[in-house]
């Protein structure tokens, strides 16, 4: 993991501006860091900029800006299938130098091109200068797990960097906060966030999930998708072949994400996912696994007796730490800034925190569950549009129904997901994700109001919507998020779940097998047996690390109030009166909880960038 920055065009970069922007990019690669210079023709050329958080191959020899024949890379990622990628460019008669995937994926792009990129299992964003060819080709991994945004002031000359503070720097501009994004994300929350291009700054973009921008020096551009999952649903498979196949998948996407040359942490919660890594880790892997997890005093987040039941059945070491409740404003006002953007959800200030716990350690790899839920169905809107699947099956839907209202109905709190046929009678119902988006836009000096949209991408109401997920809602977010709550401590977030392979197969699985017995991921609570503990695979309950506002906002406090209510440019947007009422709620209900949040870091980040 790393950090990289550059600038192709006609300009010259003076040494001081380098120097600032490897400064910014010191925390996602304290290691090594180095900038290059080259001319490519005329006025015009390359400066590559690289931070390095040193991995896999600790020698200096493994430092970039990397070259090799007439190629010069700047990398952030981590290709976990390096080894038999190596292997296979031995045969053709390349000889390697170092150990480190760089090297690999240099030669791989030098050997097969742009299609290399489908043969790559990894998370990447790198900038590639081939010296004879005169282009920059940029590109991101199949789910955009690590970030590359881009800053094209003119035609024919592009800066590109991993975060938008280091674009900022090397490209002497100040960016404008988008209001119009702000507005998006107050309203409709941050599930709205990727579903246009538009970013928290007007001048800023990004390079797409699994696609890759190739410029050349007369500015001429080409932006592809180099990957397409492929949905080809498999009606004949049984439930105990899409089992048995997940099984197999599930322990090989962790084996090759246990590829490091220094010790890997773990994110613990008492759930199905994170417990998927860590028993894989330990018990197939045989890896020493120490967990990190965040303890919580509110019973709706409380996952302790689950976590000792891990800890006891698995051997594993377990770091327990308690919600911090001192410093949440200037916290807060720090990962803002560090961010360049509001923080989406409370969720990840705690998982910011977990993560300074993982570095105090020693640590600079973790793993997460994420994705999990959107691979495998684990929200409750998934149970419903499960029942839209399965409806010509009148047994199966019957009992499905009997379920949710046993298990499911009684704490679902969104009204438009209190019907079990919602989706029979609508399936075209999607005020769910945006819930209470009407009375938002009430709250804002000017209405503003975008309707929900989503992408068709396959058949099936309950997969597709699991899809749109993955690439322009949730999953998106929490991999931005998750990269920058890691970076900030200089450690590196791996993500098992996001594994190409296993997102393939898991939508071939027939839709009529991922819930059962009221019970969502039963392909892979059952694909865990023997490996999991069982109280955990059978355990209903879904949490996550989460807590309430006012668990870490002490609106009692007059300074804080002092602050929320102060001068600032968020009034130009937010209107004082509602934010006043909604603040000192404290019986407020969770979706105003999270609004109370997404107020706060948009005040934070037009204050600071403003």
């Amino acid at each position: 993991m790393c950090g990289i920055a550059g600038y192709f065009g006609h300009r010259k970069l003076d040494q001081s501006t380098i120097d600032k922007t490897l400064g910014l990019m010191k925390r996602r690669g304290p290691d090594s860091q180095d900038a290059q210079s080259i001319a490519l023709s005329g006025d015009k050329g390359c400066v590559l900029l690289h931070s390095r958080l040193s991995i896999i191959d600790l020698g200096a020899h493994a430092n970039q800006p990397f070259h090799y024949k007439d190629k010069i890379l700047a990398f952030n990622g981590e290709i976990y299938n390096y080894i038999e990628v190596r292997e296979m460019l031995v045969k053709k008669g390349h000889v390697f130098e170092t150990k480190s995937d760089t090297e690999v994926l240099i030669h791989a792009l030098d050997e097969w091109g742009k299609e290399a990129l489908n043969i790559l299992e990894g998370m990447w964003a790198f900038a590639l200068l081939d010296t004879t060819k005169k282009t920059l080709l940029l590109s991101r991994d199949p789910f955009g797990e690590k970030p590359l945004f881009i800053y094209q002031p003119s035609p024919g000359e592009l800066y590109f960097a991993s975060e938008v503070k280091a674009l900022a720097a090397l490209a002497h501009k100040k960016f404008t906060p988008n209001i119009n994004h702000i507005c998006r994300f107050l309203v409709n929350g941050y599930k709205s966030i990727y579903k246009t291009p538009e970013r928290f700054f007007v001048e800023v973009s990004d390079i797409p999930y699994a696609s890759y921008l190739e410029i050349n020096l007369d500015g001429r551009q080409e932006q592809r998708r180099y990957w397409y999952p492929k949905i080809d649903v498999n009606h004949d498979m049984s439930f105990d072949d899409a089992v048995a196949q997940t099984r197999e998948l599930m322990i090989e996407a962790v084996r090759i994400r246990m590829r490091a040359d220094i010790p890997i942490a773990f994110c613990m919660s008492g759930g199905i996912d994170s417990n998927s890594l860590i028993s894989i880790a330990k018990r197939i892997l045989n890896y020493d696994v120490h967990g990190f997890t965040i303890l919580n005093t509110d019973n709706r987040y409380d996952e302790q007796d689950m976590i000792d039941i891990s800890v006891s059945q698995l051997g594993v070491k377990n770091h327990g730490y308690a919600i911090p409740s001192d410093d949440f404003i200037p916290n807060m006002q720090a990962l803002v800034k560090y961010h360049s953007s509001p923080v989406s959800t409370i969720s990840f200030y705690l998982n910011w925190f977990l993560q300074s716990k993982i570095s105090e350690e020693g640590y600079h790899v973790s793993v997460s569950g994420t994705a999990a839920d959107e691979i495998f169905s684990g929200y409750f809107d998934h149970q419903l549009l499960y029942m839209y699947d399965i409806k010509n099956d009148a047994a199966q839907l019957t009992e499905s129904v009997e379920n949710w209202r046993r298990d499911i109905g009684p704490i679902v709190r969104n009204p438009f997901l209190q019907d079990p046929y919602a989706f029979i009678h609508n399936p075209f119902l999607r005020k769910h994700p945006y819930l209470k988006n009407d009375v938002y836009s009430t709250y804002l000096q000017q209405p503003w109001s975008e309707p929900f949209h989503e992408i068709y991408f396959r058949d099936g109401l309950l997969q597709n919507r699991m899809m749109n997920e993955i690439f322009h809602e949730t999953t998106p977010v929490f991999m931005h998020q998750d990269d920058l709550n890691a970076m900030y401590h200089s450690v590196e977030n791996r993500s098992p779940f996001l594994d190409r392979k296993l997102f393939e197969f898991a939508h071939s699985i027939p839709a009529q097998h991922l819930i059962k017995d009221g019970k969502a991921k039963m392909v892979l609570r059952e694909a865990m047996r023997g490996i999991v503990p069982d109280p955990i695979l059978d355990n209903k309950t879904k949490v996550g690390f989460n807590a309430p506002i006012h668990d870490l906002l002490d609106v009692d406090n007059k300074e804080v109030q002092d602050y929320l209510f102060a001068d600032s440019p968020i009034w130009d947007v937010v209107k004082k009166g509602p934010i006043e009422e909604m603040v000192f709620n404290k019986n407020s209900p969770n979706s105003d909880s999270k609004f109370i949040f997404s107020f706060l870091g948009s005040k934070m980040f037009l204050e600071e960038f403003s």
